[in-house]
């Protein structure tokens, strides 16, 4: 349809240039000088005219025919496209498996990172305890050293904690031992 009407207008054109070309041999074989320029300015306006005319229908043909080919491009790419969508070949277990693989890396990625802010948010954590549990023992070695009676009792329930401890370590050994005894004789 388009190469028909592109015909159709070029013999158009051509038929203005023709009548154009009949109007500059009748203003050069007028006789009368008035009309003369006036047929002039009339015969150079209407080439004008074609002129416009001739160059807008070739760069109209030209983008008509840049645009066609564009689209004939891009739908053989669109074919190739979903011909390689359509296809259940090897290829495309190949491409399902690399992306299978592919998301589950981001995964794990993602686990790891997951877990390397939740390890520095426990570090975080644990060294505020720390300046805590430092001040703490500080606020209580200032206190034993201003109150000496206070120290004096924890040094005294510190040595009778460590005299327990010696007391039941002596009777558990000493349990054993007799239990050892009895069992191999």
């Amino acid at each position: 349809m388009f190469e028909t009407m592109a015909v159709e207008i070029e013999q158009l054109l051509g038929r203005l240039t023709g009548i154009n070309d009949k109007m500059a041999e009748y203003a050069n074989s007028a006789g009368v000088p008035s009309l003369n320029a006036a047929l002039m300015h009339t015969l150079q306006r209407h080439r004008d005219i074609l002129q416009d005319y001739t160059h807008e229908f070739h760069k109209t043909k030209t983008n008509f025919l840049a645009i066609r080919e564009r689209e004939n491009l891009l739908g053989s790419v669109r074919k190739d496209i979903e011909s390689y969508k359509s296809g259940s070949g090897v290829n495309n277990r190949r491409t399902e498996l690399f992306l299978k693989e592919h998301e589950h890396l981001r995964n794990s990625d993602r686990l790891i990172e997951e877990t390397i802010s939740i390890a520095m948010a426990t570090k975080e954590n644990m060294t505020s305890q720390r300046g805590m549990l430092k001040s703490l023992q500080s606020k209580m070695n200032t206190f034993a050293n201003r109150f000496p009676a206070v120290n004096n009792l924890i040094q005294r329930i510190n040595l009778r904690k460590r005299r327990d401890s010696l007391i039941l370590g002596g009777v558990i050994g000493i349990c054993t031992i007799l239990l050892l005894l009895y069992a191999f004789h």
